[in-house]
């Protein structure tokens, strides 16, 4: 049995090997509190406090409010260099460092002045065929298909397809409603018609597994704001459940109450990005590429790009002209000069192809006498004894072609 390997050795001042420093507990107090009083989301708290532990590991455990604006350069500059992260990456940095100095510990604006952020470049979305869709879906079954499904067929973010709630399917006029979007914003998008039978039947099982957990004790889930506070029974009623629940029970440490969480949004990435390796699919293909290919098949099919960017929740429409790369297909393509050049038979090089010999021509290569060539052969390789063989040739004769003006000058002969 191998021995299991000894624990890497922590580096100093080394920010992805975060610990929790001595004054962590009122200082974290501190910054969640900001957080919520901005309405921040939790996963953006959660991300702003791992960078605000990650540099006061590299300052050597000091508080924030002994350092500056000094250290946070040095501290980015290393990210940069040493760990090589993404410029979004150094961005979500700053911006986490930023928000510890100007609003938890309120200090001077002033000498933040000269921070520098990274400079994002922007990339081209991947986008899949259609093919390449249905063969990606294919490989799926079960919930995980569903929600790949919803993904292409609605357009929606990741985590905005795992927090669906019953509430927010709407079958007669076949939309979707995305609540508490990314930034806060709600809207409205499609419902694929091609998915009613199979969520109809999803939603029965979904139903009946509510119904158990009521009769349990259970069948409790999460409530956004207070509305757990104002209405009392909201939390077990059905059209505040998950679309699509997870399959364990789990009791949350601050209320007591069993809690079904949604479908977690990692198994569907694991699930995707299975069935992109069997479908042998030579792209990078993930949960975010269905949006992508949502938008693109979109506008390549004609439709305006107004109505797309209120679909995809697209704050500026600058954000949805990433897609505009597909109008070099479909009805408006442009098509490359090298499909406009005429088909030319390439002219034959005398030098490597050389016609066969007609028969009829009447200008010959000489021929070799037998009886030379057999001396020829025989003799050593020396200028002396090939000249001598080279006398005992008889000359050969033969008429060339006769020019014009052939009958004044008379035949040629050599």
């Amino acid at each position: 049995m191998a021995k299991p390997r000894p624990p890497l050795p922590r580096l100093p001042g080394d920010p992805f090997r975060p610990e929790r420093p001595r004054f962590g507990a009122q200082l974290r107090v501190e910054v969640q509190q900001a957080i919520r009083l901005r309405h921040y989301s939790e996963r953006t708290g959660k991300a702003y406090w791992g960078w605000i532990v990650r540099f006061i590991l590299y300052c050597g455990k000091r508080h924030p409010s002994e350092l500056g604006a000094r250290e946070i350069t040095h501290f980015l500059t290393s990210l940069a260099t040493e760990h090589q992260v993404s410029a979004s990456t150094q961005n979500q940095a700053l911006s986490a460092l930023l928000f510890l100095y100007r609003h938890v510990l309120v200090r001077d604006l002033d000498a933040f002045e000269g921070l520098v952020r990274a400079r994002r470049p922007r990339p081209l979305p991947v986008v899949l065929s259609a093919r390449e869709v249905a063969a990606l879906l294919a490989e799926l079954n079960g919930v995980p298909k569903r929600m790949a499904t919803l993904l292409y067929g609605s357009g929606l973010r990741l985590l905005e397809c795992a927090t669906l709630r019953i509430q927010d399917l709407d079958f007669e006029t076949q939309q979707i409603c995305v609540r508490d979007g990314k930034g806060g914003k709600d809207r409205i998008t499609l419902l694929p018609a091609s998915l009613h039978g199979s969520l109809r039947q999803h939603l029965d099982a979904v139903r009946e597994q509510h119904g158990r957990d009521l009769a349990e004790g259970a069948g409790h889930v999460a409530l956004p704001t207070a509305i757990a506070e104002k209405y009392k029974s909201a939390s077990r009623s059905w059209r505040w459940q998950w679309v699509f629940p997870a399959t364990r029970i789990h009791s949350h440490r601050e209320s007591g109450l069993r809690r079904r969480h949604h479908f977690h949004e990692t198994a569907l990435q694991r699930a995707v990005r299975a069935a992109a390796v069997r479908a042998e699919i030579p792209k990078k293909a993930s949960c975010h590429t269905l949006r992508h290919s949502f938008a693109t098949h979109l506008l390549a099919a004609g439709t305006d790009i107004r109505s797309i960017q209120k679909l995809l929740g697209h704050k500026d429409l600058r954000t949805t002209m990433i897609y505009t790369h597909v109008l070099i297909q479909g009805r408006l393509a442009i098509e490359s000069p090298a499909d406009r050049l005429p088909t030319v038979s390439p002219r034959p090089d005398p030098k490597r192809s050389r016609p066969p010999p007609d028969p009829g021509d009447t200008l010959q290569p000489p021929a070799v006498h037998p009886a030379s060539r057999s001396e020829v052969d025989s003799e050593k390789p020396s200028l002396r004894r090939a000249m001598r063989v080279a006398r005992q040739i008889p000359p050969l004769r033969y008429t060339a072609p006769q020019p014009r003006g052939a009958e004044i000058y008379g035949t040629v002969e050599y």
